[in-house]
């Protein structure tokens, strides 16, 4: 007899998997990377000596000058490019603008003198051999480092303006994608909530209860009306409080309940209810674990949503259906991950040992 041991994932890493190839980057010596360094080298070689370039010997005798430009300009672009994939990763343009450009251009001036003057170094003493170790122009070198200092500048420029851009472009498209979402949910929690199966069930129930108890019967359609009024109410939300979510919670299964009386049990666990959710997150969590589930007085449904942390547990026991009659929007875990992911950095997590499923949904903050 074999154990299912619990897995927990993070919905988002499975609905969205990254690639495990990763992608080679323009400056890590590509040859588009080499080839427009040593373009720049002879640009720089030919600004200084125009004329060396109208002969072959010209050029033979300039040809270290432009393999000395060559490698300073793929030093200084290659640390240009490093300081901006690093920042990228760390420092956000939109939420920090003047820290992330004085961090970023501190450090790549400092990197750009201290890299030239190396390179410098090199050159005129093993190559040149242009002086000693006692008899080292410190003053001179140090002057020499200012045309590689000009040069950062521009890379500088160019360099931030496109972070920038990029980044100010994925923020555009987040925030259009966050508003192509919200309206996907909208529009997918009013068509499940108002589908026949929901509908024509509550209906049913309703036409017996009305012969049977006429309170009960006024309990029902109480309680079915706030549930309209609650998805009407929150369509247009990004983020709704968690008692708001929780006083629907308790309504839908309670309408739940009526339909499916001792079939199915339920418990809500939660002390103070602070902190906010997408909306209509619980619906779509209850709604799947009564569709997708048995429930019948030997096999129980039990669902059980407590807090700890700061994190919102939704547990059902599993019993799964042979079949299930009702199409699967497949929607509700995905498009509940999707929201979470476009409005902050938490993460759902799901749990699946076997025995029980447990979807875990951190608080969020407005």
């Amino acid at each position: 007899m074999s154990i299912a041991t619990p897995v927990e994932t993070n919905i988002s890493d499975t609905l969205y998997p990254r690639s495990t190839k990763g992608s080679r980057k323009f400056w890590n010596f590509s040859p588009g990377f080499i080839g427009v360094n040593f373009l720049i080298g002879i640009a720089i070689t030919l600004s200084s000596c125009p004329s060396c370039f109208l002969s072959l010997s010209g050029i033979r005798d300039i040809w270290d000058n432009i393999l000395e430009s060559f490698v300073m300009s793929c030093v200084l672009s290659y640390g240009g490019f490093m300081f901006e994939d690093y920042f990228d990763r760390t420092i956000s343009w939109i939420q920090f603008p003047v820290k992330r450009l004085v961090l970023e251009c501190l450090c790549y001036f400092l990197y750009v003198f201290v890299a030239s003057f190396i390179i410098i170094f090199i050159i005129l003493y093993f190559f040149r051999e242009s002086f000693t170790l006692r008899n080292i122009p410190w003053k001179d070198m140090v002057n020499w480092t200012k045309f590689p200092m000009q040069i950062s500048f521009v890379i500088t420029f160019i360099l931030i303006s496109r972070s920038f851009l990029l980044e100010w472009r994925k923020a555009a498209i987040e925030a259009e994608q966050l508003k192509t979402e919200r309206f996907a949910q909208q529009f997918q929690s009013l068509k499940d909530q108002l589908n026949p199966h929901f509908l024509f069930n509550s209906l049913n129930v309703l036409s017996n209860l009305v012969y049977e108890n006429a309170d009960t019967s006024a309990r029902f359609i109480n309680k079915l009306s706030k549930i309209y009024r609650y998805v009407l109410d929150v369509q247009q939300e990004e983020l709704v409080s968690l008692e708001k979510e929780l006083d629907f919670a308790e309504n839908y299964l309670s309408l739940q309940k009526i339909r499916f009386e001792e079939s199915l049990q339920y418990h809500i666990d939660v002390g103070q209810k602070t902190g906010f959710l997408p909306p209509l997150s619980l619906q779509l969590l209850l709604e799947n674990a009564i569709k997708h589930n048995i429930a019948s007085v030997e096999k129980p449904l039990k669902i059980e949503i407590a807090m700890a942390d700061q994190v919102l547990t939704v547990k059902n026991n599993l019993q799964l259906k042979s079949s299930i009659s009702e199409d699967s929007t497949g929607i509700g875990l995905s498009n509940i991950s999707k929201r979470y992911e476009l409005l902050s950095k938490e993460r759902i997590s799901i749990l699946n040992d076997g025995d029980s499923f447990i979807v875990k949904l951190p608080l969020l903050s407005v």
